[in-house]
């Protein structure tokens, strides 16, 4: 199926590995234009060479998201580079589990605050072309598991704050939507660590999946292309969980 991606172009942050990866390969494959960032330079440049070599019009920055200003700046200078904004993803996250201060404030500057900034800074663009915001948040947002503390509360957060963003942006033409993954395992990713760390905690979180395993991040990927299709010109406001039917209760 043709999405209808051919020639737009696509903001991901976090686009140098894992989903955020996942997302610019599968947008990428799509035609679209693709401008990501990272923090770390040599992720960044692999990730440029790698789809460069394949075909791909993608631009890699390195970029603390966290970093309000630069992060609107590099929204403008995409937007200058590429002739505009279609499709805007949230996708960093701090990955900060645990109940302390720092914890705390990492989630809220890293997964909230960048989302909120990314936004801000892309709407211009989208309001031009009738683009499409997604955020990836996390099933932690949906129930309380262990990562209740300021991860899943900055998670559910995201939640909000979009659906509140869709509402506003709906009568002037631009949509928005979240994707919220289960676990997803990929090399370097976080669930790869625990497996290293901490085997228990490991083998408790696959034990509950009930497709017997974890998500990779071309199934999440999916997802957040999808939603950045014009095909799906009715979906806004929508909170898609990926997770294989781990979470247990029922969205109403």
């Amino acid at each position: 199926m043709d999405l209808g991606l051919t020639g737009r172009t696509a903001l991901v942050t976090g686009g140098s590995k894992g989903i955020g990866r996942a997302i610019v390969d599968l947008l990428a494959a799509e035609g679209a234009n693709v401008a990501f960032c990272a923090r770390t330079a040599v992720d960044v440049e692999k990730a440029e060479e790698e789809l460069r070599a394949g075909g791909a019009n993608v631009a890699g920055t390195v970029l603390d998201v966290a970093d309000g200003p630069a992060l609107t700046a590099w929204v403008a200078a995409s937007a200058e580079r590429f002739g505009g904004i279609d499709v805007a993803v949230a996708n960093v996250s701090a990955l900060t589990v645990g109940p302390g201060d720092e914890a705390w404030r990492a989630c809220f500057e890293v997964d909230v605050l960048h989302t909120k900034h990314l936004v801000e800074a892309a709407l211009p663009h989208l309001e031009a072309s009738g683009g499409s915001i997604i955020a990836v948040s996390s099933v932690s947002g949906r129930e309380i598991d262990f990562a209740k503390d300021a991860y899943g509360v900055m998670k559910a957060a995201l939640v909000h704050y979009i659906s509140g963003v869709a509402l506003e942006l709906a009568p002037r033409g631009v949509r928005a939507n979240v994707v919220s993954p289960g676990n997803v395992y990929f090399d370097g990713g976080f669930w790869q660590g625990v497996e290293q760390a901490n085997p228990d905690l490991f083998q408790m979180a696959l034990g509950l999946n009930p497709t017997g395993r974890m998500g990779t991040a071309e199934e999440t990927a999916y997802a957040v292309v999808m939603l950045a299709s014009p095909l799906a010109s009715r979906i806004s406001g929508s909170n898609l969980v990926v997770d294989g039917a781990l979470t247990k209760g029922v969205q109403l």
